[in-house]
């Protein structure tokens, strides 16, 4: 067993991660240890990159204690680089973090900057300069690779930034020689953000945190607005939308909605979003107030320009699209749901039930919603066929312990099963629609020729 890490007063006595739990005891009998919980320090990690988003969406883990902000354009957001530095390393220490941070042009000095010259802010073009009175160990490197260092006399970056590239190479390797490079500004390697990047973005920061349920609304407005605009210059609508309120004390709640067709009408984003939110199990807690609001739009697509007839009936199209997108904010896409037809002809499996913003449009046939029952049974139900006319109907049969005369029967649809679908041959099916003399419908097949197998009689299902 050993360290995992240690505070303030354990590193002033020389106990360092990493070392023997055995050696750290026989130095400090008293040590007080408690079991490391790696999930729930990936879980506040989280936690905190959440918090960090409000300066930047380009928010990476650099696991398992770090993280790595791109802030390329946002600086000016906030009077500059050092006052944004300053501003997050003063909020997570107000939070009671131990924070050290840097700035550099790329991740691997910001990174050796944090953990040894912390506060740094490494001017542009100028990383290699920065960061060369640094130890090798902040490089991050393998413990054989540092140690190797070393034993070498190479003691600093700038050591080892001075040796050639060939004799690192074949000595430590491809992938050292390219962290030394990355690190000494050479090499770009772009972070990987933990959220994928919106298309397009707009967001309030108040000076003020705010809480009333009116400003939070007519800030929503006003963002629909800005994406609106943004949306139309591009000739695009937004599929997926994404409202993330930012806490004062640092949580972050997000809300989504997505749309069947690419919307960029700013009305129908804010009533979408109010549905959204009146649909809340937890309402929307502001807590001591909202201090920024940012509206997303992260999947947009093109629109194709669009004519307006004279017809009325031209938008019950969207109305209807409209309605179900207002329904699926309200009640979650996967309650409302639409049949898909399929290309097969075997009635369980001509039609599937889809979230009904994904799925495509189709008109029934005239006739089709007749010819067979709109829903059909989950498993088919069988009977008991009594005095069956040969390849037709029984005139009587017993379901679910009643007894039912049939008066009128039409058919039989014979359909196949597909053969090339099973290695086994399956019963042909002979289906009828039959109605009882008390006038209920049913929809009846059998499992098997007549005179040729023993067929079974079954109900797939029952008309309206």
């Amino acid at each position: 067993m050993r360290l995992y890490a240690v505070d303030a007063k354990a590193a002033k006595l020389k106990l360092a991660p990493g070392m023997p739990l055995a050696d750290a005891r026989a130095r400090i009998p008293a040590l007080n240890v408690v079991e490391a919980d790696e999930p729930a320090d990936a879980k506040l990690l989280n936690a905190i990159a959440d918090w960090c988003e409000r300066f930047t969406p380009l928010v990476a883990l650099d696991a398992p204690h770090g993280l790595l902000l791109d802030v390329t354009g946002a600086t000016h957001l906030f009077d500059g680089e050092k006052a944004l530095l300053d501003r997050i390393r003063k909020a997570l220490a107000k939070l009671g973090f131990a924070v050290r941070g840097a700035i550099a042009g790329s991740a691997a000095a910001a990174r050796a900057l944090a953990h040894y010259a912390d506060g740094t802010i490494a001017p542009p073009q100028r990383e290699a300069e920065t960061i060369a009175p640094l130890p090798i160990a902040a490089l991050n490197l393998d413990y054989a690779i540092t140690h190797g260092l070393r034993r070498a006399g190479l003691k600093t970056i700038g050591q080892v930034a001075s040796r050639t590239r060939p004799e690192l190479t074949s000595r430590f390797g491809k992938q050292m020689v390219f962290l030394l490079d990355h690190a000494l500004g050479k090499i770009e390697k772009p972070i990987s953000p933990r959220r994928a990047i919106p298309d397009f973005l707009a967001e309030h920061r108040f000076a003020e945190p705010v809480a009333t349920q009116d400003v939070i609304e007519a800030s929503i407005s006003s963002l629909a607005q800005n994406i609106a605009a943004m949306l139309e210059k591009h000739g695009q609508g937004a599929r997926r939308m994404e409202a993330a309120f930012f806490r004062a004390d640092g949580a972050v709640h997000r809300i989504a909605i997505e749309t069947g067709a690419p919307v960029r009408e700013p009305k129908i984003v804010e009533r979408l979003f109010r549905e959204r939110l009146d649909s809340l199990h937890d309402p929307l807690d502001p807590g001591f107030g909202f201090d920024v609001i940012r509206l997303c739009a992260d999947k947009a697509e093109r629109m194709k320009p669009e004519t307006i007839g004279f017809d009325a009936n031209d938008n019950i199209d969207k109305e209807i699209a409209f309605l179900t997108d207002r329904l699926s904010a309200r009640f979650g896409s996967h309650r409302v749901l639409r049949f898909q037809s399929q290309d097969t002809h075997i009635p369980e499996a001509e039609a599937v039930t889809v979230p009904a913003q994904q799925a495509r449009s189709h008109s029934w046939k005239r006739g089709e919603t007749q010819r067979r029952p709109l829903r059909l049974f989950a498993k088919p139900e069988p009977i008991e066929a009594m005095a069956e006319v040969p390849d037709g109907p029984p005139l009587r049969f017993r379901w679910r312990r009643a007894l039912h005369s049939v008066a009128r029967a039409e058919g039989p649809e014979r359909i196949a099963m597909e053969w090339w679908r099973h290695q086994e041959s399956m019963p042909t099916r002979d289906y009828f629609r039959v109605e009882d003399r008390e006038g209920r419908r049913f929809w009846l097949y059998r499992d098997g020729l007549y005179g040729r197998e023993h067929p079974r009689w079954f109900v797939h299902g029952v008309f309206a």
